[in-house]
């Protein structure tokens, strides 16, 4: 029965662990919808409305994008699910984002100061997704290169807003 008692304690911890990991990250952004417009370095339109939420008692975290959802760039609608989940194996939030074309994107998701950085590997590059934050209402959307903590090279540039 001693045992039985420290190996819930034990798993308590590790379950307060993950949610406190995911809440510091990604606090601001829970339960909001957030805008940005802008274009891509080649010219081609950015739009997105993106909505987070906690799922599952809290040990994920759903995002969840409107977007252009054709290559032409005409229709809006519903172009990604996204999933946050801290890894305790890892030490690490590991991030799935599921879209419309049928594609996955998947990597990691670290604070730097109040910044929110994504890092994933899309085609032999390495990409970083960064939410810097301006405000409890706007975060600079920044895609590009991004090495020890330097922009080598910025793909996107816009802000995202919050709606509501």
């Amino acid at each position: 029965m001693k045992n039985l008692f420290y190996i819930l304690c034990f798993l308590s911890f590790f379950a307060n662990a993950q949610e406190n990991v995911l809440e510091k990250t990604f606090s601001n952004l829970i339960n909001k919808t957030w805008f940005a417009e802008g274009n891509w370095g080649d010219g081609s339109k950015f739009k997105q409305q993106v909505t987070f939420s906690y799922s599952l008692d809290k040990t994920i975290i759903l995002a969840n994008a409107k977007g252009y959802t054709n290559k032409e760039q005409t229709k809006y609608g519903n172009r990604t699910h996204g999933i946050r989940k801290f890894n305790s194996e890892t030490n690490t939030i590991e991030f799935w984002e599921f879209d419309v074309f049928g594609g996955l994107t998947k990597g990691n998701v670290f604070l730097e100061n109040k910044n929110i950085v994504y890092q994933y590997l899309y085609g032999k590059s390495i990409v970083t997704d960064m939410w810097e934050y301006v405000n409890d209402n706007t975060y600079n959307f920044i895609v590009g290169n991004y090495v020890n903590g330097k922009w080598n090279q910025k793909y996107l540039e816009t802000k995202f807003n919050l709606v509501r």
